[in-house]
């Protein structure tokens, strides 16, 4: 014990600088809210589904609420209910035990529905593939409007993805 208190000492504290604040950003929120607005006459929401990922992807999408992202300044909201949801965000290759969720999800959705694929197992199954667990990637139990690569992708890939779902 007393080795490591003392490795930490020596060490100090090490972290990353603060990310610096991008105006652009403010300035392309409100035009981005505004075409949110105009796209769907108001507030994007979207119900997340893990299928059976790692979670890898699941950490990125929580980045998506934090203060630096900050998607619920664009005008995105998660919810818990399908059904009152535009867009379904999966995550994950669908697990066998997982395919009749996802479809009762879906179903539940109403119309018109979005669906953005997360990851390379929601794309095809990843590291995973089909199996004898799994179905493969979303595409395979849903169609998909668009899908995130990335193994997981970054909070700003899958926010673009997000908003190219939309704007399709």
């Amino acid at each position: 014990m007393i080795p490591i208190i003392l490795q930490v000492l020596r060490t100090g504290i090490i972290s990353e600088p603060t990310p610096e604040a991008r105006e652009e950003w403010r300035v392309r929120s409100a035009q981005i809210q505004a075409e949110i607005v105009r796209l769907l006459g108001r507030a994007l929401v979207i119900r997340h589904v893990d299928a059976g990922s790692c979670n890898g992807c699941e950490l990125e999408i929580h980045a998506l609420n934090n203060p630096y992202y900050n998607i619920e300044g664009l005008g995105i909201r998660f919810a818990a209910s399908p059904r009152h949801a535009d867009m379904l965000l999966v995550t994950g290759p669908v697990s066998r035990h997982m395919e009749r969720a996802l479809r009762i999800v879906y179903e539940a959705m109403p119309d018109p529905k979005l669906v953005v694929a997360v990851g390379d197992c929601g794309r095809d199954g990843g590291v995973f593939g089909e199996s004898y667990a799994t179905c493969g990637g979303v595409s395979k139990v849903l169609p998909v409007d668009v899908v995130v690569p990335g193994c997981p992708p970054p909070p700003l890939d899958i926010l673009r993805g997000i908003l190219t779902a939309i704007a399709s």
